[in-house]
């Protein structure tokens, strides 16, 4: 039987930061092509592996190799049953159970193509998944698909959409002592601020799952040097729609709040950078309420994009389900245990070998 929290351990030794996946996709290749049921792909850091049994259903199991960059120096750690490391939550738990399925599960009833792809940290049009679907989207095609993004054991059913916009104000320079003569674009910036604080997030519920929309600033930038009143200033905004709309639709939103407080005269503006549609549930899929009644919990929305919006797009109903935490994502207390990998096997394993 394999060792999950030593195989996840193995994984999170090999540093696999969004760009720099190739020793990890190297590893997992290796891996896979040792098991002689198996036919395996890659395609530049991105490997797919599937069974050809003839079988009249096909399910894709899908999880990402890379992390976000480390916070510190720390190395991975075991402790006992548990993990500690970057990227033992996001994803490399999910990884090895995905490893572990493929190489030991030879026969199952289903047809099952296994994708580990690259890039999904990063903007969009680096993602693997998404380039494999527009390059050979034949490899996709199943009856459901299955992310094993961390979700506590539980199915996070859909995800919402996410949308990166950048707003730009207008001044006009000056001499700080002499702030008349100029425009300071950086104060400009407060009524855009206040709009963004005074918003109420909007809830959404579709098949039982409450989806809850957020709007943040992000980042802000302006300034020239510290005697001079700036002339430009932008503030960064992170918006996370519920998956009712599309990105036509939730760009709307934001200039509805936003338009009131910027001067196109000026030359102020609102643009969209980055942006992806989010996915309604999938549930009433048979394939995807097995896993949901193998689970044994009720099922939940996605709080945040991942690439279940992907299977969406090319219509392969799917969700999300995996161990680890996903509050602990991207932070530095990332850890996984034993139990949450072997309860999410288990689970894996049942919607696999269900008949």
């Amino acid at each position: 039987m394999t060792d999950l929290l030593a195989l996840t351990a193995e994984l999170v030794a090999i540093p696999s930061v969004s760009h720099h996946e190739t020793a990890l996709a190297d590893r997992v290749e290796a891996d896979l092509r040792a098991a002689p049921h198996l036919e395996v792909l890659r395609f530049e850091d991105t490997v797919v592996a599937r069974t050809t049994l003839g079988r009249s259903r096909r399910v894709v199991l899908a999880g990402h190799l890379d992390t976000v960059p480390p916070f510190d120096d720390r190395a991975a750690r075991l402790d006992g049953d548990t993990l500690w490391g970057l990227g033992s939550v996001d994803m490399k738990g999910g990884l090895a159970l995905l490893l572990d399925l493929a190489t030991t599960i030879p026969t199952p009833p289903v047809d099952v193509t296994y994708v580990l792809y690259a890039c999904e940290e990063v903007a969009r049009r680096h993602n693997g998944l998404a380039r494999l679907a527009a390059t050979n989207p034949d490899l996709l095609i199943a009856d459901a698909a299955v992310l094993a993004e961390p979700t506590a054991g539980v199915v996070e059913a859909g995800c919402q959409g996410t949308m990166r916009a950048v707003v730009s104000v207008a001044g006009r320079r000056a001499h700080t002592a002499r702030p008349w003569m100029g425009v300071n674009a950086v104060h400009r910036l407060a009524p855009v601020l206040l709009a963004l604080g005074r918003y109420e997030p909007r809830r959404v519920v579709l098949d039982g799952c409450e989806y809850t929309e957020q709007l943040q600033a992000v980042a802000i930038e302006g300034g020239v040097a510290g005697n001079v009143v700036p002339d430009a200033a932008t503030v960064t905004i992170n918006y996370r729609f519920a998956p009712l709309g599309d990105v036509d639709a939730a760009e709307q939103t934001l200039r509805d709040l936003l338009d009131a407080d910027l001067d196109r005269s000026a030359g102020d503006g609102l643009e969209i950078v980055d942006a992806a549609s989010g996915a309604p549930p999938a549930l009433d899929h048979p394939l995807l309420r097995s896993l949901v009644a193998a689970s044994g919990a009720p099922p939940r929305a996605k709080v945040g994009w991942t690439d279940v919006a992907t299977f969406a797009e090319i219509g392969v109903p799917a969700t999300n389900f995996g161990p680890g935490d996903p509050l602990l994502a991207h932070t530095p207390d990332e850890h996984v245990s034993r139990g949450e990998l072997e309860r999410a096997r288990d689970v894996l394993a049942a919607l696999l070998l269900t008949d």
